[in-house]
């Protein structure tokens, strides 16, 4: 069967953006493939983080997936830091990885921003550990968005480059997975901005934690212009936040904007925010009971960790023993 290995950092105040971009995704796949999904806590610490978050937003996002439907007797739930191969792994990629690779990667320069001489050296070689994480299970496929795509390529030119001087067949080269259109996910206090954990208006966002009475309140507050909904898509051309609305019940509903037009087209605002309102609780009210009911239980996370990361290692180390042996390492 074919593998797969995704990872999400444990940035916190996770949101519907968070939700509809990926963790919804993760659910689906767990019925067509062998799953690893990974807290990439490692990745987390390229930029400094307290300590006392990290072990909160690790344990937040993990009941996050869980929550969402993920099944951890089905898939390997882990994190990265429980698993030591990832950052062996890394080392070695750091050898084979050059530098005009990694000069190249656009995310680091947009991160990095004008203090690039200030940065972690870890976000610099942030890619050479993504491809570790991946390549240490010999994953088959990788879902990606728009702001991984590169890192995916490195994670292959990297593979092919370790394949080819060593003169083995030992790493594939693995596919990006494409999961159809995005859902990109806007604040609902402006519909040019992503919705973001760190925009300082907490009705920009839904948090995945909210109850029925925030999230309704963030939706009948969320901004709109005075137009009634168009009938046809082009007709939110130059209107981002009705766009936004229409896109995030499209995705909630698993229907297209076409849809949600044609049935809400003519409608007020005030009547499509309670239908938008209505969907949202029924999708995202359990899941955020759910999550707090699993974070009040750190015990039961940690356990879940604790086997993911067991399992992880099953997986991972008859690859480490390759890849030693494959370099030259004397291991005893």
């Amino acid at each position: 069967m074919d593998r797969i290995f995704s990872g999400v950092q444990p940035s916190g105040n996770l949101h519907l953006g968070n939700y509809l971009g990926a963790i919804r995704n993760f659910v689906r796949l767990q019925e067509q493939y062998e799953c690893i999904y990974c807290v990439v806590d490692m990745h987390a610490i390229t930029v400094w983080q307290d300590p006392k978050e990290l072990r909160h937003n690790i344990r937040e996002l993990t009941a996050a997936f869980i929550a969402a439907g993920l099944d951890p007797t089905k898939n390997v739930i882990m994190n990265q830091s429980q698993n030591s191969h990832h950052a062996e792994l890394a080392w070695i990629f750091n050898c084979v990885a050059r530098l005009g690779w990694l000069n190249r990667m656009t995310q680091f320069k947009e991160k990095a921003g004008k203090n690039r001489e200030n940065a972690s050296v870890g976000l610099y070689a942030y890619p050479n550990l993504m491809a570790a994480d991946i390549l240490a299970y010999k994953a088959t496929h990788v879902p990606v968005g728009e702001d991984q795509k590169q890192h995916l390529e490195l994670c292959r030119d990297i593979a092919q480059k370790f394949n080819n001087d060593f003169g083995v067949d030992l790493f594939p080269i693995v596919e990006p997975l494409i999961l159809g259109p995005a859902t990109r996910v806007m604040s609902l206090r402006d519909g040019s901005s992503k919705m973001s954990k760190s925009d300082p208006s907490d009705n920009s966002r839904i948090n995945l934690t909210d109850d029925a009475d925030a999230i309704a309140q963030k939706l009948r507050r969320a901004r709109t212009d005075p137009e009634p909904l168009p009938s046809e898509p082009d007709g939110l051309d130059g209107r981002p936040e009705a766009a936004n609305l229409v896109g995030i019940f499209a995705a909630l509903a698993d229907s297209s904007v076409e849809e949600v037009l044609r049935e809400h087209g003519g409608s007020l605002f005030s009547d499509f925010k309670n239908a938008l309102t209505e969907i949202a609780v029924a999708k995202l009210g359990p899941i955020g009971a759910e999550m707090q009911r699993l974070v009040a239980d750190p015990a039961y996370i940690d356990g879940v960790l604790a086997d993911g990361a067991v399992r992880a290692r099953a997986l991972s180390e008859p690859v480490m023993a390759e890849v030693f042996e494959t370099v030259g390492f004397v291991r005893t």
